[in-house]
Protein backbone atom coordinates (compact mmCIF):
# COMPACT_ATOMS: atom_id res chain seq x y z
CA UNK A 1 0.00 0.00 0.00
CA UNK A 2 2.66 2.47 -1.00
CA UNK A 3 6.28 2.74 0.10
CA UNK A 4 5.21 4.80 3.12
CA UNK A 5 3.51 1.73 4.59
CA UNK A 6 6.96 0.16 4.92
CA UNK A 7 7.90 2.75 7.54
CA UNK A 8 4.98 1.60 9.69
CA UNK A 9 5.87 -2.06 9.22
CA UNK A 10 9.53 -1.42 10.06
CA UNK A 11 8.57 0.47 13.21
CA UNK A 12 6.23 -2.30 14.37
CA UNK A 13 7.98 -5.46 13.22
CA UNK A 14 11.72 -5.01 13.72
CA UNK A 15 13.42 -5.35 17.13
CA UNK A 16 14.49 -1.72 17.49
CA UNK A 17 16.10 -0.20 20.57
CA UNK A 18 17.62 3.08 19.38
CA UNK A 19 16.30 4.40 16.06
CA UNK A 20 17.85 7.48 14.46
CA UNK A 21 16.40 9.48 11.58
CA UNK A 22 18.58 11.75 9.44
CA UNK A 23 16.89 15.12 8.88
CA UNK A 24 15.69 17.16 7.08
CA UNK A 25 13.72 14.48 5.30
CA UNK A 26 10.28 12.97 4.74
CA UNK A 27 8.54 13.13 8.11
CA UNK A 28 6.61 9.85 8.03
CA UNK A 29 9.50 7.56 9.10
CA UNK A 30 9.87 9.38 12.41
CA UNK A 31 6.10 9.64 12.85
CA UNK A 32 5.74 5.89 12.35
CA UNK A 33 8.50 5.12 14.84
CA UNK A 34 7.01 7.42 17.47
CA UNK A 35 3.53 5.98 16.93
CA UNK A 36 5.01 2.53 17.60
CA UNK A 37 6.33 3.75 20.95
CA UNK A 38 9.97 4.33 20.06
CA UNK A 39 12.06 7.24 21.28
CA UNK A 40 13.62 8.60 18.11
CA UNK A 41 17.01 10.25 17.85
CA UNK A 42 17.74 12.85 15.21
CA UNK A 43 20.81 13.70 13.17
CA UNK A 44 20.08 17.12 11.71
CA UNK A 45 22.21 18.05 8.71
CA UNK A 46 23.39 21.63 8.30
CA UNK A 47 22.58 23.98 5.41
CA UNK A 48 26.04 25.46 5.85
CA UNK A 49 27.43 22.07 4.80
CA UNK A 50 24.95 21.73 1.95
CA UNK A 51 23.04 19.14 4.00
CA UNK A 52 25.86 16.66 3.43
CA UNK A 53 25.91 13.57 5.59
CA UNK A 54 28.91 12.77 7.78
CA UNK A 55 28.56 9.12 8.84
CA UNK A 56 30.43 9.93 12.06
CA UNK A 57 27.49 12.11 13.13
CA UNK A 58 25.29 9.03 13.53
CA UNK A 59 25.53 7.54 17.04
CA UNK A 60 27.44 4.29 17.07
CA UNK A 61 24.78 2.55 19.15
CA UNK A 62 21.94 3.37 16.74
CA UNK A 63 20.44 0.06 15.63
CA UNK A 64 18.15 1.61 13.02
CA UNK A 65 19.15 4.51 10.75
CA UNK A 66 16.76 6.08 8.24
CA UNK A 67 17.99 8.32 5.44
CA UNK A 68 16.49 9.50 2.15
CA UNK A 69 18.38 9.44 -1.13
CA UNK A 70 17.86 11.71 -2.95
CA UNK A 71 16.47 13.43 0.09
CA UNK A 72 13.09 15.09 0.25
CA UNK A 73 13.06 18.12 0.60
CA UNK A 74 16.73 19.05 0.12
CA UNK A 75 17.20 17.25 -3.23
CA UNK A 76 20.65 16.18 -2.01
CA UNK A 77 21.99 12.92 -3.45
CA UNK A 78 24.26 11.21 -0.95
CA UNK A 79 27.12 9.13 -2.42
CA UNK A 80 26.54 5.41 -2.09
CA UNK A 81 29.95 5.11 -0.48
CA UNK A 82 28.90 7.47 2.31
CA UNK A 83 25.72 5.53 3.00
CA UNK A 84 27.64 2.25 3.04
CA UNK A 85 29.67 3.60 5.94
CA UNK A 86 26.49 3.65 8.03
CA UNK A 87 26.09 -0.13 7.76
CA UNK A 88 27.41 -2.40 10.47
CA UNK A 89 26.44 -5.71 12.12
CA UNK A 90 23.39 -5.38 14.33
CA UNK A 91 22.09 -2.25 12.60
CA UNK A 92 19.29 -1.88 10.07
CA UNK A 93 20.03 0.80 7.47
CA UNK A 94 16.85 2.05 5.80
CA UNK A 95 17.41 4.05 2.62
CA UNK A 96 14.33 5.71 1.14
CA UNK A 97 14.91 5.76 -2.63
CA UNK A 98 11.39 6.91 -3.52
CA UNK A 99 12.79 9.62 -5.81
CA UNK A 100 15.80 7.70 -7.15
CA UNK A 101 14.10 6.95 -10.47
CA UNK A 102 14.24 10.70 -11.17
CA UNK A 103 18.06 10.52 -11.14
CA UNK A 104 19.54 9.71 -14.58
CA UNK A 105 21.15 6.29 -14.43
CA UNK A 106 20.10 6.01 -10.77
CA UNK A 107 23.67 6.74 -9.78
CA UNK A 108 24.33 6.20 -6.07
CA UNK A 109 21.40 3.75 -5.82
CA UNK A 110 21.78 0.88 -3.37
CA UNK A 111 18.68 -1.04 -4.43
CA UNK A 112 20.63 -3.73 -6.30
CA UNK A 113 23.27 -4.22 -3.61
CA UNK A 114 23.39 -7.46 -1.64
CA UNK A 115 26.73 -6.87 0.08
CA UNK A 116 25.64 -4.15 2.53
CA UNK A 117 24.70 -5.69 5.90
CA UNK A 118 21.30 -4.78 7.29
CA UNK A 119 20.29 -2.81 4.21
CA UNK A 120 16.61 -2.11 3.59
CA UNK A 121 15.75 -0.07 0.48
CA UNK A 122 12.34 1.45 -0.13
CA UNK A 123 11.23 2.25 -3.66
CA UNK A 124 8.10 3.81 -5.12
CA UNK A 125 6.42 3.35 -8.48
CA UNK A 126 4.12 6.33 -8.08
CA UNK A 127 6.43 9.34 -8.46
CA UNK A 128 7.46 9.09 -12.12
CA UNK A 129 4.07 7.85 -13.26
CA UNK A 130 1.85 10.08 -11.12
CA UNK A 131 0.10 7.08 -9.56
CA UNK A 132 0.06 8.21 -5.93
CA UNK A 133 -3.58 7.23 -5.47
CA UNK A 134 -2.83 3.59 -6.32
CA UNK A 135 -0.30 3.27 -3.46
CA UNK A 136 2.42 1.17 -5.10
CA UNK A 137 5.77 0.68 -3.43
CA UNK A 138 8.13 -2.12 -2.50
CA UNK A 139 10.89 -3.12 -0.10
CA UNK A 140 14.23 -4.69 -0.95
CA UNK A 141 15.91 -6.46 1.96
CA UNK A 142 17.23 -9.82 3.08
CA UNK A 143 14.65 -12.63 3.28
CA UNK A 144 14.53 -12.65 7.09
CA UNK A 145 13.72 -8.94 7.25
CA UNK A 146 11.13 -9.20 4.50
CA UNK A 147 9.54 -12.08 6.41
CA UNK A 148 9.19 -9.99 9.57
CA UNK A 149 7.63 -7.13 7.64
CA UNK A 150 5.25 -9.49 5.87
CA UNK A 151 4.05 -10.95 9.17
CA UNK A 152 3.15 -7.45 10.39
CA UNK A 153 1.39 -6.45 7.18
CA UNK A 154 -2.42 -6.64 6.94
CA UNK A 155 -3.88 -9.05 4.41
CA UNK A 156 -4.57 -7.89 0.85
CA UNK A 157 -2.60 -4.62 1.07
CA UNK A 158 -2.38 -4.04 -2.70
CA UNK A 159 -5.40 -3.78 -5.00
CA UNK A 160 -5.74 -5.51 -8.36
CA UNK A 161 -5.56 -2.19 -10.26
CA UNK A 162 -2.36 -1.35 -8.39
CA UNK A 163 -0.82 -4.72 -9.27
CA UNK A 164 -1.74 -4.23 -12.92
CA UNK A 165 -0.18 -0.77 -12.88
CA UNK A 166 2.97 -2.13 -11.21
CA UNK A 167 3.38 -4.74 -13.94
CA UNK A 168 2.90 -2.07 -16.61
CA UNK A 169 5.57 0.11 -14.97
CA UNK A 170 8.05 -2.77 -15.22
CA UNK A 171 7.62 -3.43 -18.94
CA UNK A 172 10.65 -2.67 -21.14
CA UNK A 173 8.91 0.21 -22.89
CA UNK A 174 7.98 1.73 -19.54
CA UNK A 175 11.56 1.48 -18.29
CA UNK A 176 12.74 3.37 -21.36
CA UNK A 177 10.09 6.03 -20.75
CA UNK A 178 11.16 6.33 -17.11
CA UNK A 179 14.80 6.79 -18.12
CA UNK A 180 13.77 9.46 -20.62
CA UNK A 181 11.72 11.17 -17.92
CA UNK A 182 14.75 11.29 -15.62
CA UNK A 183 16.82 12.91 -18.36
CA UNK A 184 14.04 15.40 -19.01
CA UNK A 185 13.80 16.26 -15.31
CA UNK A 186 17.54 16.97 -15.22
CA UNK A 187 17.23 19.38 -18.16
CA UNK A 188 14.17 21.08 -16.71
CA UNK A 189 15.84 21.36 -13.30
CA UNK A 190 18.88 23.02 -14.86
CA UNK A 191 16.58 25.57 -16.49
CA UNK A 192 14.87 26.25 -13.15
CA UNK A 193 18.19 26.63 -11.34
CA UNK A 194 19.49 29.02 -13.99
CA UNK A 195 16.41 31.17 -13.56
CA UNK A 196 16.60 31.14 -9.77
CA UNK A 197 20.25 32.23 -9.95
CA UNK A 198 19.03 35.59 -11.27
CA UNK A 199 17.44 36.40 -7.90
CA UNK A 200 19.90 37.79 -5.38
CA UNK A 201 17.33 37.24 -2.62
CA UNK A 202 17.16 33.48 -3.21
CA UNK A 203 19.64 30.86 -2.10
CA UNK A 204 19.26 27.41 -3.65
CA UNK A 205 20.60 24.17 -2.18
CA UNK A 206 22.93 22.75 -4.81
CA UNK A 207 23.74 20.42 -6.36
CA UNK A 208 20.15 19.25 -6.62
CA UNK A 209 19.36 15.75 -7.87
CA UNK A 210 15.63 15.28 -7.32
CA UNK A 211 12.49 16.51 -9.09
CA UNK A 212 12.38 19.50 -6.74
CA UNK A 213 14.73 22.14 -5.32
CA UNK A 214 14.97 23.73 -1.89
CA UNK A 215 15.11 27.52 -1.59
CA UNK A 216 16.02 29.82 1.26
CA UNK A 217 14.81 33.40 1.32
CA UNK A 218 13.66 35.97 3.81
CA UNK A 219 9.92 36.28 4.37
CA UNK A 220 9.35 33.01 2.57
CA UNK A 221 5.92 32.63 4.15
CA UNK A 222 4.80 35.91 2.57
CA UNK A 223 6.33 34.96 -0.77
CA UNK A 224 4.50 31.63 -0.64
CA UNK A 225 1.15 33.38 -0.19
CA UNK A 226 1.90 35.79 -3.03
CA UNK A 227 2.83 32.85 -5.26
CA UNK A 228 -0.40 31.13 -4.29
CA UNK A 229 -2.36 34.18 -5.39
CA UNK A 230 -0.71 33.83 -8.81
CA UNK A 231 -1.53 30.15 -9.15
CA UNK A 232 1.65 28.49 -7.83
CA UNK A 233 1.87 26.28 -4.75
CA UNK A 234 5.22 26.19 -2.97
CA UNK A 235 5.83 23.63 -0.21
CA UNK A 236 6.56 25.28 3.13
CA UNK A 237 9.76 24.09 4.77
CA UNK A 238 9.11 24.64 8.45
CA UNK A 239 7.30 21.32 8.86
CA UNK A 240 10.58 19.48 8.17
CA UNK A 241 12.88 19.05 11.21
CA UNK A 242 15.97 21.17 10.71
CA UNK A 243 14.28 23.76 8.51
CA UNK A 244 12.57 27.01 9.42
CA UNK A 245 10.04 29.37 7.92
CA UNK A 246 12.60 30.79 5.48
CA UNK A 247 12.61 27.60 3.38
CA UNK A 248 10.45 26.62 0.40
CA UNK A 249 10.47 23.50 -1.78
CA UNK A 250 9.75 24.04 -5.46
CA UNK A 251 8.85 21.26 -7.91
CA UNK A 252 10.67 20.92 -11.22
CA UNK A 253 8.29 21.47 -14.10
CA UNK A 254 8.53 21.92 -17.87
CA UNK A 255 10.23 24.99 -19.30
CA UNK A 256 6.99 26.87 -20.05
CA UNK A 257 5.63 26.36 -16.54
CA UNK A 258 8.99 27.26 -15.01
CA UNK A 259 9.13 30.51 -16.96
CA UNK A 260 5.69 31.41 -15.67
CA UNK A 261 6.76 30.53 -12.14
CA UNK A 262 9.90 32.67 -12.37
CA UNK A 263 7.81 35.61 -13.51
CA UNK A 264 5.43 35.04 -10.60
CA UNK A 265 8.35 34.82 -8.18
CA UNK A 266 9.76 38.09 -9.51
CA UNK A 267 6.41 39.80 -9.00
CA UNK A 268 6.04 38.24 -5.55
CA UNK A 269 9.42 39.53 -4.42
CA UNK A 270 8.62 42.97 -5.80
CA UNK A 271 5.22 42.87 -4.12
CA UNK A 272 6.45 42.25 -0.59
CA UNK A 273 5.11 45.03 1.63
CA UNK A 274 7.78 47.26 3.09
CA UNK A 275 8.49 46.69 6.76
CA UNK A 276 8.53 49.71 9.02
CA UNK A 277 11.92 50.74 10.34
CA UNK A 278 11.68 52.10 13.83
Amino acid sequence: AGAAEAFVLIARALPIRRPVVVHPQFTEPEAALRAAGHEVGRVVLSPEDGFRLDPAAVPEDADLVVVGNPTNPTSVLHPAGVLEQLARPGRTLVVDEAFMDAVPGEREALCARQDVPGLVVLRSLTKTWGLAGLRIGYVLADPATVGLLQEAQPLWPVSSPALAAAEACMEPRALVEAADAADRIAVDRAHLLAGLAEFSEVRVVEPAAGPFVLLRLERADEVRELLRSRGFAARRGDTFPGLGSEWLRIAVRDRVTTNRFLQALDLALQGLPRRAVG
